[in-house]
């Protein structure tokens, strides 16, 4: 027997996957303010530590602060790639990079004393660390990446989130956002030549970034 398909049927089939859509759009929205609340936490968190540093010794460690929170397209294409499902369930339990946050300092001390801070922080857990300063990436790149994972508390539930922390100073912030238009951005492909030559670029950023660190350091007696 032939099955016939009437135009109610289409419009249930229809409905049902708009239900479905809906649905999946609706868990990323709170995906997305949920990342969202965390990244304001640890803002909050980093601007009293600047804060208390003026308070204290009439200086702030902290040159500026930015943040971003992973769209929707970008964390399913991520997700795609790692052949992961498709899912905000599966994107909060996967990926560590939805939220992040860029931290930009004047000194290198500064970073690691920020990162110190932030390991005090009872409610805060710290569960991973690269450090391109002491160990730089073959480019020349230079930051600390933490991977901080931050208390959410909700109205009816609490909720772990991790939130990636990029920290760097004023110096290795601008060969980092260069580098990043002249890699990426042009779509071009980088000589080994200019490689080298912003390898070599990176280390004299890195040199004057110690002796700065150094002049400061004598000016105010802090050895």
């Amino acid at each position: 027997m032939e099955e016939k398909f009437s135009l109610n049927t289409i419009t249930q089939i229809n409905q049902a996957q708009q239900k479905e859509i809906f649905s999946i759009l609706q868990e990323f929205i709170e995906l997305e303010h949920l990342y969202e609340s965390a990244s304001e936490i640890v803002k909050t968190q980093l601007h009293i530590y600047d804060s208390e540093f003026g308070v204290k010794f009439q200086r702030n460690p902290i040159h500026s602060i930015e943040s971003r929170i992973k769209s929707p397209q970008s964390i399913i294409g991520k997700l795609q790639k790692k052949g992961l499902a498709l899912s905000a369930k599966s994107a909060q339990e996967n990926l560590m990079d939805i939220a992040g946050i860029r931290v930009v300092c004047y000194y290198i001390d500064d970073i690691y004393a920020i990162v110190e801070l932030l390991n005090m922080q009872r409610e805060y857990k710290i569960i991973k660390i690269k450090d391109y300063i002491k160990n730089p990436k073959p480019s020349g790149y230079r930051s600390l990446h933490v991977i901080l994972m931050i208390p959410v508390y909700l109205a009816t539930q609490k909720k772990e989130v991790p939130v990636e922390i990029q920290i760097r100073t004023i110096a290795m912030d601008f060969w980092a956002s260069l580098e990043h238009q002249l890699h990426y951005k042009t779509n071009s492909v980088v000589s080994e030549s200019l490689k080298k030559e912003l390898q070599n670029c990176a280390e004299v950023i890195a040199d004057t970034d110690l002796r700065m660190q150094d002049i400061y350091q004598q000016i105010y007696n802090l050895d």
